[in-house]
C-alpha cells in the first residue's frame, strides 16, 4: 500500500463527495473523530455532518493544487494535508483553502478520519 495513492483516492474521494452530496462524507468519520473549521471544535460523525451540511452555500467546486502525507505512528495511520481552490456557485473568484487530515485504518482495511482542520487563506 503506497501511503500516497492511497492518499490521493481520499482526496478524491472526499472533494467528490463533498461537491456533490455532503451528507455522503458521514461514513468516513466515527464518534470520536473532530473537525476544527476556522477554529470552531465539532466531534462525532453526526455533528461534523451536520456542520458541513449547514454551510451557507449549496453549490461548491473544490480543485486541488497539492497534496502531502506522511505515515503516522505505530497504528499505521498517515497525516494528509490539501491545499487548493474553492469555488462557490455565484462567486467570480476562488478562495484558497488547507485542510488536514488524520486518517486511521479501519479493522476493514479502509480508513476513517479522526482528525480534520479545515481553514480559508486569506490573501
Amino acid at each position: 500500500m503506497d501511503p500516497d495513492q492511497v492518499a490521493k483516492a481520499f482526496v478524491e474521494h472526499y472533494y467528490t463527495t463533498f461537491d456533490a452530496n455532503r451528507t455522503g462524507l458521514a461514513n468516513l468519520y466515527q464518534e470520536g473523530s473532530m473537525l476544527t473549521f476556522e477554529g470552531q471544535k465539532i466531534q462525532g460523525s453526526q455533528s461534523i455532518v451536520a456542520k458541513l451540511t449547514s454551510l451557507p452555500f449549496a453549490q461548491c467546486q473544490h480543485s486541488i493544487t497539492t497534496v502531502d502525507c506522511q505515515p503516522s505512528g505505530p497504528a499505521g495511520g498517515m497525516l494528509v494535508f490539501v491545499s487548493g481552490n474553492l469555488q462557490l456557485a455565484g462567486e467570480q473568484h476562488a478562495l484558497k483553502f488547507s485542510q488536514m487530515f488524520h486518517l486511521m485504518p479501519t479493522s476493514s482495511g479502509s480508513f476513517y478520519v479522526l482528525n480534520d482542520i479545515f481553514r480559508l487563506n486569506y490573501a
